[in-house]
């Protein structure tokens, strides 16, 4: 008798102890939702978006983190943000978006450094429910993301490139390209854009020199110091991808005291840009807005993981030509208002 009562104890430990294992078991991640462990309405979690940059140690795209870090603060989100070791570097930025899935993002904002080789992660994350947003910079083709938030970077080298020629005047132009690398398409079409501005075709023999830079000050004085060792006597004009490109630029053309003598021109709009084109170093810089183009896509991720909707197509945040020198019938925007309006 004492022997079944102890049985019997012994079973109803057992089963209470079975519900309350069963009562603990959490759902797999990922289960019913498209988006993994990202958090979602009603998760009870912030909405995990990741960033990937080119680099992040560029100002631009510091800028870019910042701003996204602080838009989704304030739409009680998160952003995991990871970058690329250089402007071009595809495979870090492949391992990021990876990183980023595994994390269970409802959304990755990616600055393509390669604009092709990174689409097959892209597709990967997209499997996986993740929206996925470019910012700054298109992916080829275009509709691989869902949606872009960036410079019209064509316009923006046009612009430039449409100043630089009015005032060079009759003038011709002796020019001297700094670039991105060309697997990027924001370079080519930077580049291309301020060909067309300045009405000079590809092959021009206006062209007389051009290297590739990264982006990065440090190589593109060095560049510009190999290059004047063959063109020093006749450049009067260096296109610049960005701002850092055009510091590099600026340095190696002061050291050979050229400074003042060559028109030199940049894409960026930072404020530290803004103060080069106030102190005469160069001639003028085309604003873009970073901090637009972050808050944007914070918003569109957050509006998916809320309500499934995506964002789609091509959203321009603008551009403006910053200089104090201006030119009659070329729209720009002197230093004052820059300073004002920094990469805001």
């Amino acid at each position: 008798m004492n022997r079944k009562r102890l049985n019997l104890t012994s079973l109803v430990a057992a089963s209470a102890l079975i519900v309350a294992v069963s009562g603990c078991t959490s759902t797999p991640a990922g289960s019913g939702s498209s988006g993994g462990s990202g958090g979602s309405a009603g998760s009870g979690g912030p909405i995990k978006i990741g960033l990937v940059t080119k680099t992040d140690s560029n100002p631009y795209f510091v800028k870019l983190r910042d701003s996204a870090k602080a838009q989704a603060s304030k739409k009680g989100a998160k952003v995991i943000a990871l970058a690329g070791k250089f402007d071009g570097d595809n495979d870090g930025q492949v391992a990021a978006v990876e990183n980023l899935i595994q994390q269970g993002v409802k959304g990755i904002l990616i600055t393509p450094s390669n604009a092709t080789a990174i689409l097959n992660v892209i597709k990967k994350a997209q499997n996986a429910g993740i929206v996925v947003i470019a910012l700054d910079t298109e992916t080829t083709p275009k509709d691989a993301v869902a949606a872009t938030y960036a410079t019209d970077n064509t316009q923006a080298g046009k612009m430039l490139g449409g100043y630089v020629k009015a005032k060079m005047g009759s003038t011709k132009p002796q020019l001297v390209t700094m670039d991105l690398d060309p697997s990027a398409s924001v370079g080519q079409q930077r580049h291309n854009g301020f060909l067309e501005g300045m009405g000079l075709a590809k092959n021009s023999p206006a062209i007389i020199g051009s290297a590739l830079t990264q982006g990065d000050q440090t190589k593109s004085q060095s560049a510009m110091e190999n290059l004047l060792q063959r063109v020093s006597g006749k450049v009067n004009v260096v296109y610049n991808i960005n701002e850092p490109a055009a510091r590099g630029s600026y340095q190696a053309l002061k050291d050979k005291g050229l400074a003042g003598k060559v028109l030199v021109g940049a894409i960026d709009g930072s404020c530290s840009g803004v103060a080069d084109v106030k102190n005469g170093h160069f001639v003028a810089t085309v604003m873009q807005f970073p901090k637009k183009m972050a808050e944007m896509g914070v918003d569109a991720v957050v509006k998916f993981a809320k309500t499934g909707t995506k964002p789609s197509g091509f959203i321009n945040t603008g551009a403006t030509l910053i200089t104090d020198k201006p030119i009659k019938g070329v729209p720009s925007k002197d230093t004052a208002w820059g300073a004002a309006h920094c990469w805001g």
